[in-house]
């Protein structure tokens, strides 16, 4: 464990900072590489695991050994490494797998965009727009197509580790129905149906999301006969009422698009609805490093922002809603339970 006394020097710490773009390209690389996948439960050669995943050995170790560094793979004094905690994460089949999370905060356009955040930083607005000369999710759709896959991954890899934990920390009983709101392939509402067996649900998210919705909720699924999969976008309309509405990870955007979001749900839901907003907050929080790390890259890829606990009560309270409580769900995200007042 790091002390006071073995801590290193301010100028050295402060080098490594400066040189904290080198990590992340070599998580990129390593995930890239499957490196992790085809490093097996012992420890291996480098000769072997660049056989493996068709690298050259001499720069695979160098690789390797920077990323040991940080913990992410243990070089043994036979020079043969080894899995570490944090190494077995960057495995795609891991049940905790961070592979596609580390991939997405380091995509192409990510390396275009970090140079420009003083500019983000002065204006307050983001700089894809002006790089790439159209909105960031169209850019990613339009130009960027395995950007988008990636992003499409890492949400559902995200949204599949926090669902249960998300329907274990929600008393829902008493509600017959749920919408979850941006829900991506609707894995939060797959886990409250399976909690609830007679409650029903609908997923809404944009036609290009829920078309890939878990099988579960759709054909032959098991829970397909107790959920309505509504393609749309919650900032133009929520078309579905119910008693309950779960937001999750989507209040990120500007402002407006926030507000207009949590004014459809109020308009539609009516007096007496319960919304139960959960998102990852940058104060108050174990995950502050990576909470503030995404907070920076919302502002530079579409203007957006993570929340404290005092922006999300601001949009909450300033949208009309009446906030009830608010508890941590695990490390990553709290939940602000609400409803809308008579």
């Amino acid at each position: 464990m790091t002390t006071e006394q073995t801590a290193p020097p301010p100028s050295m710490r402060l080098r490594e900072l400066a040189f904290g773009a080198a990590c992340a390209a070599a998580l990129r690389a390593a995930a890239r590489l499957g490196v992790a996948d085809a490093l097996g439960d012992g420890p291996t050669s480098v000769e072997d695991l660049a056989a493996a995943v068709k690298a050259e050995p001499r720069p695979l170790r160098r690789l390797l050994r920077a990323l040991s560094c940080y913990g992410v793979f243990a070089e043994r004094q036979d020079g043969t490494f080894e899995h570490t905690d944090m190494s077995r994460l960057l495995r795609e089949n891991d049940p905790h797998s961070l592979r596609y999370i580390s991939l997405w905060c380091t995509e192409p356009w990510t390396w275009d965009a970090w140079p420009k955040l003083d500019e983000a930083v002065r204006t307050g607005r983001n700089v894809v727009e002006d790089l790439y000369g159209k909105e960031f999710f169209v850019y990613l759709n339009e130009d960027a197509p395995e950007s988008a896959e990636v992003f499409n991954r890492a949400m559902t890899t995200s949204s599949m580790q926090s669902a249960q934990e998300v329907a274990g920390v929600l008393d829902l009983s008493g509600s017959t129905s749920v919408v979850d709101i941006g829900g991506g392939q609707g894995h939060v509402v797959a886990s409250l149906l399976d909690k609830y067996p007679s409650m029903h649900g609908t997923l809404l998210d944009l036609p290009q999301v829920v078309e890939r919705a878990d099988p579960r909720l759709r054909g032959s699924g098991d829970l397909a006969g107790r959920v309505n999969i509504v393609p749309g976008d919650c900032r133009e309309a929520v078309p579905v009422r119910a008693d309950v509405y779960i937001i999750k990870n989507i209040l990120e955007w500007d402002d407006d698009s926030t507000a207009r979001t949590l004014r459809n749900v109020i308009e539609t839901g009516g007096p007496g609805t319960r919304v139960v907003v959960i998102e990852n907050l940058v104060d108050d929080t174990p995950s502050m490093r990576f909470s503030t790390g995404m907070d920076l890259l919302l502002l530079l890829n579409v203007g957006g922002a993570k929340h404290t606990t005092e922006s999300m009560v601001g949009r909450l309270t300033g949208a009309g809603l009446v906030i009830d409580d608010i508890r941590p769900v695990n490390p990553y995200l709290h939940a602000f339970d609400c409803h809308v007042p008579a």
